[in-house]
């Protein structure tokens, strides 16, 4: 099998082909849209067969065109980590650095690593993660304009201001507002604009929650039902996965979180971790919220997490066990959900 690596721009990818021990067997760029998708598929199955690799840096905006494209071509394609493409170029002879030498270190990078993540488009889960980036946004926007009007609200009266942290309930939007009408000046001014933009915010922010409530409960009911999952973190879950069959196993899911712990042991000194900082931090963060949750909570993983504590282990050594364990039940939960929803399909058609 000849593995062909992608260096991907905004404008054109560059593509190098490399056999099963790393050497170049030809490269070329072409441009990045659909067109010359097509046409990059078409040069590799001329130049070295039909039995390809393609292997993409996991660079979500600029590669997902691609990667659809050469799905739909019916290619094979995995995902490379930015970081193990930048080690496998900082290790090659060849210095310096241009697409090719990219897109070479991507392909040899996959050889290196042969069970990297599968690259899919399930369209639930891209229309959740799209969603939920797009709340994210809306929420550090409404943020940074609350902290703004604050300062003026300070400014008129410092008696003014209202609780904090309840600026996104309408009840105090409107004592805010009704404080700030009639009152003259610029700042004022200011005030009532910026706290108008508040209220339309929160009322897009409201919006996009209630339709990612709705696509989440259909599409992960059992994540949903599990302690310490809302409707966000299960949406945040379901996105990020970017579909849960990509992973051969829940070992696979665990270490492409970054949860999956790192042995840090020699001579006598064994069978000690530490925490990993790689992997996808979105995915670490959402199981996070749930290990802290469930830590308050009487149930399964606050009696595992006492047990590890009893162990003798610290407090972000047992916290890091529950977020291991956390993972596997999600990924059985995802992993439930998605041949549900399989089933399903033939009555809806």
């Amino acid at each position: 099998m000849v593995v062909v690596g992608a260096d991907v721009h905004k404008r054109t990818h560059t593509f190098v082909a490399v056999d099963q021990a790393g050497r170049e067997l030809g490269h070329k760029t072409f441009d990045a849209d659909s067109t010359g998708h097509r046409k990059a598929v078409a040069w590799a199955r001329e130049r070295f067969g039909t039995e390809l690799l393609w292997a993409v840096e996991d660079c979500r905006h600029l590669s997902a065109r691609l990667e659809r494209d050469l799905l739909t071509a019916g290619q094979q394609v995995v995902r490379v980590p930015p970081k193990m493409m930048a080690e496998q170029r900082r290790i090659a002879r060849t210095r310096g650095k241009s697409d090719p030498i990219d897109a070479a270190a991507v392909a040899r990078a996959a050889l290196r690593e042969p069970n990297l993540p599968v690259a899919s488009h399930d369209e639930t889960s891209r229309e959740l993660k799209l969603l939920v980036d797009r709340r994210d946004d809306l929420v550090k926007h409404r943020t940074a304009t609350i902290n703004r009007m604050l300062w003026r609200v300070h400014e008129l009266d410092p008696a003014w201001a209202p609780k904090a942290r309840s600026l996104d309930l309408a009840k105090h939007q409107q004592i805010l507002t009704d404080r700030l009408a009639g009152v003259g000046g610029i700042v004022a001014e200011l005030a009532r604009d910026e706290l108008a933009d508040v209220v339309e915010l929160t009322g897009r922010i409201n919006q996009l929650e209630r339709r990612i409530a709705e696509l989440v409960t259909t599409a992960a009911p059992t994540l949903l039902a599990m302690p310490g999952v809302g409707v966000l973190t299960a949406a945040k879950l379901v996105g990020e996965s970017a579909g849960i069959t990509r992973f051969r196993s829940e070992a696979a899911f665990a270490r492409h979180a970054g949860i999956a712990p790192i042995p840090v042991w020699s001579g006598n000194t064994r069978g000690r971790v530490r925490l990993t900082r790689s992997g996808n931090r979105q995915l670490n963060a959402a199981i996070h919220r749930i290990a802290i949750t469930q830590i308050r909570l009487d149930g399964l993983g606050r009696i595992y997490y006492e047990k590890k504590k009893a162990e003798g282990m610290s407090t972000p050594e047992a916290l890091r066990c529950l977020k291991r364990r956390l993972a596997r039940v999600v990924f059985n939960h995802l992993t439930t959900d998605h041949t549900a929803a399989r089933a399903c399909l033939p009555a809806a058609a």
